[in-house]
């Protein structure tokens, strides 16, 4: 068996492109996939002669031609146990979907039983080998969710407990394991072990991503909390559309979906073990140890495609999304647009798509990128990153740190990752051309924050997130959130409170939605006090925030908290910044002009523009350019309430030379 790591990479990828043409270039690319050294075609050709020459004392000579252009490994289909793999999968959801859960449960744990450990693991991987590795590991995946599912409806909750409770801790972040965790809990008695699970994971998902489960989590914690019996529904099996798979290389095999309920890539041709090759005269060679299936008649010399050696997948980072989304359509279709175009990211050009959304604090841009990033999901098959670069916050993310775990997540071995931002850019870049990659950079605090995360393949896509305008990145498409229309404000909060309820009050529904200015995260916190509390009016509710002297204070719930978005701006501006900004809420919430603004702070109107220009680019203000062609800004309600906020309490401090007299 070849033990130089290269030799194997081709063996490998020969075998799992079995009856295809790989063309020598691919190989090459796969070998080397920075710098090909000017030795490569003749490398490459001595690892074919070695290959080769290894398949003539098995007497297999005629398994490996030679081709214009490149190589074939003739291997007939019938002889895969992964094409046993597949049909027993399909056959299984099938059944499942049929209602014969028994059947079912017996096709997949057969499917399962296929495989001894996780693909390649003497194998280093380059692009194409590690694009294949990760869609067997997906499929794999998937078949055990769907067995596990299939032990729920035979009753076994009991016997997956401990295999549950391992999975969720080796993914702590599966909202779907996490259900079925619940479920097998509280059928098995153990209702208060399953609203543990429930609240360990919302507070990982808050600590970690900013964000609450997703709905059918937050119904199923509700069934618990209300004590519904035993047959609780286990948390719905998400059907979904086939996904858009592009293959690896025009020549490999299709991955067709399975029609069943939830669809499961096709898996790849492996060799099944036990079926003899056609035109063969030797026996077949024992699987590999460790291997989910070897090929037959190749000697057991060769490394198994299956090999033991744990992959992280195609990289799928995106954060889950809002539950409870509500409205913002003409924003999503106009960036859906500007991000891939009819099939897909147009291939002219030689920059990814840009879009950027910016807005003031708390207006939901996250949310927004989040939903529109899912949506985008199935036209970047080829992995989608995400990170949170902390933009607003006292200490952003370094990029180069950002960079490095972009690159493990694609794969890339530690011992290649440089330590420089420039280096790391540059294998970035490299890493991701030729492929359908989304980023996803949520908080930014500059374009230069991400100069050096932005991949160069046109059929990649960058989507950003910032406090700020962002106006250096003039190619982008750029939108900027303001407060939703009124109907949509009444959604947000109907659709945390309860529908029933807000029509049943109104006009103090809408008397609550204007009071906080419509915004977001304001209504989201003041939906979920409602929620909490289901004797607390509506009309109650608007009154006390008609009363408060400081409507911020109601605008919070647990970590939810719009005061500490404000903050995280006001800190970023200068000591001359903030008390202008502070000054500005003497103005009220009527739009003022530059002249007016330097009127009230006795400030020259030039200096005073310059720091109007600053506040706005943060989003602390809104511009207007009336027909007069004057330009106005214009504090949005909760925002002015936070700057008079600080003008009180700046105020009410002692001064600072009574400060240093008392001492």
């Amino acid at each position: 068996m070849p033990t130089a790591p290269k030799p194997r990479q081709v063996i490998s990828l020969l075998m799992l492109r079995h009856n295809t043409v790989v063309q020598a270039s691919e190989l090459i690319d796969e070998l080397w996939p920075e710098l090909p050294p000017p030795s490569a075609a003749t490398t490459l050709q001595t690892y074919i002669y070695k290959f080769r020459k290894l398949l003539l004392k098995q007497g297999l000579g005629n398994l490996l031609q030679t081709q214009p252009g490149g190589y074939s490994l003739t291997i007939p289909s019938s002889n895969l146990d992964v094409s046993l793999f597949e049909r027993q999968a399909e056959e299984g959801q099938k059944l499942l979907q049929r209602g014969d859960s028994t059947a079912a449960l017996a096709c997949f744990e057969r499917a399962l039983a296929l495989w001894r450990g996780p693909a390649l693991a003497d194998v280093e991987t380059g692009g194409r080998l590690f694009s294949y590795v990760t869609r067997l590991e997906e499929l794999r995946f998937r078949i055990l969710e769907l067995r596990i599912e299939s032990d729920l409806e035979n009753g076994r909750h009991r016997e997956l407990i401990s295999e549950l409770k391992g999975l969720v801790l080796a993914h702590p972040l599966h909202e779907h394991l996490h259900g079925l965790l619940m479920v097998a809990l509280h059928r098995s008695g153990r209702r208060h072990e399953a609203l543990e699970v429930y609240q360990s994971l919302r507070q990982k998902m808050i600590d970690e991503l900013g964000l609450e489960p997703g709905k059918e989590l937050a119904r199923l914690q509700h069934t618990l909390l209300s004590d519904s019996p035993a047959e609780l529904q286990e948390p719905p099996r998400r059907p979904r559309p086939a996904p858009a798979v592009a293959p690896v290389a025009a020549s490999a095999p299709a991955l067709v979906p399975f029609p069943a309920r939830d669809p499961v890539p096709s898996a790849l041709g492996l060799a099944h073990a036990d079926a003899p090759v056609e035109g063969a005269s030797v026996p077949a060679a024992p699987p590999l140890p460790g291997a989910g299936g070897a090929v037959a008649q190749v000697p057991a010399q060769l490394p198994s495609p299956l090999a033991a050696r744990e992959s992280i997948g195609t990289p799928a980072q995106l954060p889950a999304g809002l539950a409870g989304f509500v409205g913002r359509d003409d924003v999503l279709k106009e960036l859906e647009a500007a991000l891939r175009e009819p099939g897909g990211p147009v291939g002219d050009g030689s920059a990814a798509h840009i879009g950027v959304v910016t807005g003031p604090p708390g207006v939901g841009k996250s949310a927004v990128a989040v939903h529109l990033a899912h949506t985008l999901r199935p036209h970047f098959p080829d992995g989608q990153l995400y990170a949170d670069l902390r933009g607003s916050s006292v200490a952003p993310r370094d990029p180069a740190e950002v960079l490095r775990g972009f690159l493990r997540a694609l794969e890339v071995p530690l011992s290649r990752i440089p330590e420089g931002l420039e280096e790391c850019g540059a294998l970035f870049r490299s890493r991701t051309a030729g492929h359908r990659v989304l980023v996803f950079l949520d908080d930014v605090a500059s374009s230069a924050q991400i100069r050096h995360l932005l991949p160069a393949d046109p059929r990649c896509a960058l989507l950003v997130t910032s406090r700020r305008r962002m106006t250096a990145l003039v190619e982008a498409e750029r939108v900027e959130l303001g407060a939703p229309s009124p109907e949509e404000a009444l959604e947000i909060l109907a659709v945390l409170a309860g529908r029933q309820r807000v029509d049943r009050e109104l006009e103090a529904a809408h008397r609550t939605v204007e009071l906080l200015g419509r915004h977001p995260l304001a209504l989201r916190c003041v939906g979920g006090r409602l929620a909490a509390g289901p004797g607390l009016s509506l009309s109650a509710l608007a009154d006390r925030l008609e009363a408060t002297p400081r409507i911020l204070d109601v605008a919070r719930l647990g970590e939810l908290d719009v005061r500490s978005r404000f903050a995280a701006s006001y800190d970023g501006l200068s000591h001359q910044e903030q008390g202008v900004f502070r000054l500005l809420s003497m103005l009220g919430e009527t739009p003022f002009t530059a002249a007016q603004a330097a009127e009230l702070l006795s400030r020259p109107v030039r200096e005073v523009e310059s720091v109007l220009e600053v506040l706005a680019d943060n989003h602390l203000l809104a511009t207007d350019r009336c027909a007069d062609g004057i330009g106005r800004y214009v504090f949005d309600r909760l925002t002015r309430a936070y700057a008079k906020e600080r003008l009180e309490d700046t105020l009410a401090a002692p001064p600072v030379a009574e400060e240093v007299g008392a001492r």
